[in-house]
């Protein structure tokens, strides 16, 4: 293990002795000499304890023999207390400055990682003096003194932080980490590392339900999920439906936890909620995992995106963030790399999208910042590209290694793990409050339950938010198809049509009007009765519109006629009445010519095309003679004013 220290006696050794003539030392005391061959020996051979006593013998004999102290910071290394090991090196550099300017560089990758930026700093900067350095090396310190400019700044300029344990319904002194939330932030899901003696790594998953603003305790997520085996990283849709989470293989036979088949190392798999279970998991499949490392998947609120952390070959790091499409025909694309903007040569991981669909989090160690990983987010532009990532600030960042951020849907809370002081021991989840220039983009949600209007029955609807101006689908889900619920988010900055289908039952639409918001709405509420396709049942089309008094149909308005269009070459027997209807206010018969007017714009627009035959559908406009609600107010006067399809036959 020794050998992964950034700093390898060997090197040290072979270093110093390059500047003296062959088989000589800084120092000509024997009894130093012969105690610090002594040392090196009982070193290689990993017996740092009796190397540490013959390393202090050789410094009492000569305090000025500069090996004993580059040794004896190696073996501080080992031991995890780099404090002491500083103090070697400054005894060292103190000596001779200009024994070997390397020990600058070794000395000031020990400061910046326990945040002495300052001197970290100094110490990179007569490192980068030197003459010949090793084109790594001097990226390296290139990149660590970045590092410590832009942390002393950060330190100057803090960014509002005050972290909130969770508190005992979720911690305890286990390991709590990866946390997940609903967009309605009612249900949160997160990994608990129940070790004992005979497996120090038994990952499960907890979920949390909120009770009146109340986390309540924790209880394990279920058989289906959970095994015997490590579950980690896990990520629930929005709408808390799909489960996505990493196992890894355990054995040489190739099966994974819970006796799940995979590719190799570890993969993701998922999971659909039904009713109040989870269904049996299924790897996600080959377009995203391979025999290589995927881990940490992070699924869009559109339904159809996944980011992800893979290891795998070809890549621009040590680890690297992934996207991966669902099309239409529910196949998974080839998994793409996001790009050196995002990836760099290091390791990128903990990546977090936010229900907003265009602002990325995730953690870094490649990117300019605090040193070793620290939190960034990136914003993708109207072209779809992401944006140079910003650091998150101090002390959301630190010296030591941040992770595993998630924002809520509302963007004014954010949930990480810690093991600071103070917590339930272990890692424990915290939440703060996010500051305003690291917030996503404003999101509200709609959510409620899907129902068979006669039966009640509940059902498993498909559901799609589509942007009006475009006709272009935002996001897709499915409600649960043994409870009919649903959760859909929605970004405030397009107006959208909201659709739900499903075979059998005439398609229900509603419209949010949410471009001009400046800001978030209050989450809506909606259960939505689905009518079956039965003689003179009625569906209103709320998104087809028309200018005031005219009867030219909007640009906006074809999306749901589209939609009209899909359903009627689906259920190729239907026939039907288009209705049009106006408001009490005006004239009467114009009122009737109006919608009139209006029916047939919508049946031209439905037969033009050749699609549907005209003999299938017929046109009536019934003025103000059948309100839905009385013309009372505004609201009232512009719900009569709507456009109805009607079922005439089978």
């Amino acid at each position: 293990m020794k050998r992964l220290f950034l700093l390898s006696f060997s090197i040290v050794l072979f270093s110093c002795k390059a500047q003296l003539p062959p088989g000589e030392y800084t120092s000509t005391n024997k009894k130093a000499i012969s105690a610090f061959e002594s040392a090196v020996k009982l070193f290689q051979s990993g017996k740092d304890d009796e190397a540490e006593k013959d390393l202090l013998k050789a410094i009492e004999k000569d305090p000025n023999f500069i090996e004993p102290h580059l040794l004896y910071a190696e073996i501080l290394q080992v031991r995890r207390q780099p404090e002491k090991a500083i103090d070697e090196y400054v005894k060292a550099i103190s000596i001779n400055p200009g024994f070997n300017l390397n020990n600058f560089y070794n000395l000031a990758t020990l400061e910046i990682n326990i945040g002495r930026y300052e001197d970290a700093k100094k110490d990179f900067e007569r490192f980068l003096k030197k003459l010949h350095i090793n084109p790594d090396t001097k990226e390296i310190a290139e990149r660590n003194l970045a590092n410590c400019n832009f942390a002393l700044n950060a330190i100057k300029n803090p960014v509002p932080f005050d972290p909130k344990n969770m508190g005992t319904a979720i911690n305890t002194n286990l390991d709590e980490y990866f946390p997940a939330v609903t967009a309605d932030e009612q249900t949160l899901l997160y990994t608990r590392n129940n070790r004992n003696e005979a497996k120090p790594f038994q990952e499960d998953f907890l979920i949390s339900k909120k009770l009146d603003n109340v986390w309540q305790p924790a209880t394990l997520i279920g058989d289906g999920i959970n095994t015997e085996g490590n579950e980690g990283a896990p990520c629930l849709s929005v709408d808390g439906q799909l489960l996505f989470f990493v196992a890894c293989q355990e054995n040489a036979a190739g099966l994974f936890a819970g006796g799940r088949k995979g590719y190799g190392s570890c993969d993701i798999f998922y999971s659909e909620k039904v009713g109040e279970k989870w269904a049996k998991p299924y790897n996600i499949g080959s377009s995203i995992n391979t025999n290589q490392y995927e881990t940490q998947p992070s699924f869009s609120a559109d339904g159809k995106t996944l980011y992800f952390v893979s290891k795998r070959s070809g890549g621009i790091g040590e680890t690297d963030i992934y996207v991966s499409t669902l099309n239409v025909n529910g196949v998974w694309s080839a998994a793409r790399n996001l790009g050196p903007l995002i990836n760099t040569p290091g390791k990128e991981e903990s990546v977090f999208i936010h229900p907003d669909g265009k602002t990325l989090y995730f953690g870094s160690n490649g990117h300019v910042g605090m040193g070793n990983l620290d939190l960034y987010v990136s914003r993708m532009d109207d072209k779809g590209q992401w944006r140079a990532p910003v650091n998150l600030g101090y002390p959301i960042n630190t010296y030591g290694d941040e992770n595993s951020i998630l924002v809520a849907a509302s963007g004014n809370v954010a949930y990480f793990a810690s093991n600071r002081i103070g917590g339930q021991g272990g890692l424990d989840l915290y939440q703060f409050d996010l500051y305003e220039g690291a917030r996503p983009g404003k999101v509200t949600y709609a959510k409620g339950k899907v129902y068979d209007i006669k039966t009640k029955k509940p059902l498993g609807a498909h559901f799609e938010l589509i942007d009006l101006e475009t006709g272009l689908v935002m996001m897709e889900s499915n409600a649960n198809s043994g409870n009919g619920e649903f959760l859909l988010c929605l970004p405030i900055d397009k107006n959208y049509m909201l659709n739900a289908s499903i075979d059998g039952y005439l398609f229900y639409s509603e419209n949010y009007a949410l471009k001009e918001l400046t800001d978030q709405i209050k989450p809506i509420v909606l259960n939505v009765p689905m009518q079956p396709i039965e003689l003179e049942n009625v569906m209103e089309l709320k998104n087809v519109f028309f200018e005031t008094a005219k009867f030219d149909l909007k640009a906006e308005s074809k999306a749901e006629l589209n939609k009209v269009v899909a359903f009627l070459e689906k259920n190729k027997t239907i026939t039907g009445e288009l209705s049009g209807h106006t408001d009490n206010v005006g004239d009467k018969k114009m009122n009737q010519v109006l919608s009139q007017n209006r029916a047939k714009a919508v049946f031209d627009y439905l037969t033009i095309t050749g699609k549907i035959a005209p003999k299938r559908l017929s046109y009536k406009g019934y003025g103000d003679t059948k309100p839905k609600v009385a013309n009372d107010t505004d609201e009232h006067r512009q719900m009569n004013r709507r456009t109805e399809f009607k079922v005439l036959g089978k």
